[in-house]
């Protein structure tokens, strides 16, 4: 089955660095708080939760592709994959994204005669970007890249956002992000080693970068499969910040990696010491990071995964594993953050352009969602074993974010 070597095998042969393909097999994971003395078992029962309905998102998914082809700029964003929202206090949306394609779009036909808008292939790639959106509306891409390499042959990027007090109880709000840091590696670690997850400061309202800290330096863990980053998704409740993560064990021929989780406390995310990590048994500080979900086999995430607090439950969705991880979205759920987990649940298959294509990176945007319904995106990306980058210039519209809608219930 194609999976995450096979498609970081494919990137190599191509010649392309696209961020998030890595991730193509997903996973899943879900949270809840729990008292510094609970175990898993001793929370409160909840309800299984399932996709019951979904549908195309087809309004949001024509927004980022009317930004992407707007070509009156040739310094905003145009493609990206590593979907994440998270919403500031003066109502925009801030859109963080991973690799990006930045330049100018050409409408069709592209060079080849095809009936597509395009860019030239010399158009370089940058490694994170953010875009801001106002009443629905995508409006202007910050300078790029918004979070500066760390050093040479690393990179940074960004994945789950949250506006909290700049300290613990402190009445001033900032923006904190979560990145990734991954330095450059021969196979199978063609997208880069895990490194070290950071934490940067955004200051409100102006967005400017004041500081990037690391609060998870991972380069002494000798095997980079068992590398923990976290940060794929983040969850807020009654005080904390559920932060997930995972390992890179698909890039050692594993069928599935595995999630863990980790918390801290409202105002605490830039503070490594304010960290706590769930190690089987407690949440401690210092701790190694212990598997909540995944038997590296039939379950288990890939490093990009979304949870969200879903009538009392919590939900997770990630790729499925087994064939349909190119094109299915499955869920798990759980009452604790701990486990145990529960599912796959119902499963169900996004729409896809033609050819060689995958899904990928399935993420829910809490900032868009509401009334009994979840917002959905998962990024898409060529997969043929060569000529990716070509693919990606000559049809523009397969490098960027699609979107559904769903809808949950009980699951029978």
């Amino acid at each position: 089955m194609p999976d995450d070597a096979c498609a970081a095998r494919a990137r190599q042969r191509a010649g392309v660095g696209i961020g998030l393909l890595l991730v193509l097999v997903l996973g899943a994971a879900l949270l809840i708080a729990l008292p510094e003395d609970e175990s898993p078992d001793d929370y409160g029962a909840c309800r299984a939760r399932a996709v019951r309905s979904w549908q195309a998102d087809d309004g949001l998914t024509a927004e980022f592709a009317r930004y992407g082809d707007d070509a009156s700029r040739a310094d905003d964003w145009t493609g990206g994959d590593g979907t994440h929202s998270v919403r500031l206090p003066d109502g925009r949306v801030l859109w963080l994204f991973s690799d990006t394609y930045l330049g100018r779009v050409y409408g069709p036909p592209n060079p080849a005669g095809e009936p597509h808008a395009w860019r030239d292939v010399t158009t370089p790639l940058v490694r994170n970007s953010a875009v801001l959106m106002r009443d629905g509306r995508l409006r202007s891409t910050l300078p790029a890249p918004l979070f500066a390499d760390p050093a040479p042959n690393q990179w940074r990027w960004p994945v789950a956002a949250r506006v909290e007090p700049r300290s613990p109880g402190s009445p001033e709000q900032v923006v904190r992000v979560l990145l990734w840091v991954r330095t450059a590696g021969q196979a199978p670690w063609v997208y880069g080693v895990p490194t070290a997850t950071e934490v940067a400061t955004l200051s409100l309202p102006g967005l400017r970068v004041e500081s990037v800290v690391k609060v998870l330096d991972q380069q002494l863990v000798p095997d980079p499969s068992r590398r923990v980053l976290f940060g794929t998704t983040l969850v807020e409740e009654d005080g904390w910040s559920y932060v997930f993560g995972g390992d890179d064990g698909q890039a050692a021929s594993r069928p599935a990696s595995h999630a863990y989780v980790a918390r801290v406390r409202e105002g605490g995310l830039a503070d490594p010491a304010a960290w706590q990590y769930w190690n089987g048994s407690a949440w401690a500080a210092g701790a190694r990071p212990r598997p909540v979900l995944g038997d590296g086999r039939r379950t288990g995430v890939g490093s990009a995964f979304s949870v969200v607090r879903d009538d009392g439950a919590y939900v997770l969705f990630t790729m499925a594993t087994g064939t349909k991880g190119l094109t299915t979205v499955a869920s798990y759920w759980a009452c604790s953050p701990a486990g145990p987990w529960h599912g796959p649940a119902k499963e169900f298959s996004p729409p896809l352009p033609q050819g060689q294509v995958a899904a990928y990176n399935p993420q829910v945007h809490p900032v868009l969602s509401g009334e009994g319904r979840l917002v959905l995106s998962y990024d898409v990306n060529w997969l043929e074993t060569t000529g990716a980058a070509a693919q990606l210039s000559r049809n523009v519209s397969l490098y960027r974010p699609r979107f559904v809608t769903l809808r949950t219930a009980p699951r029978r």
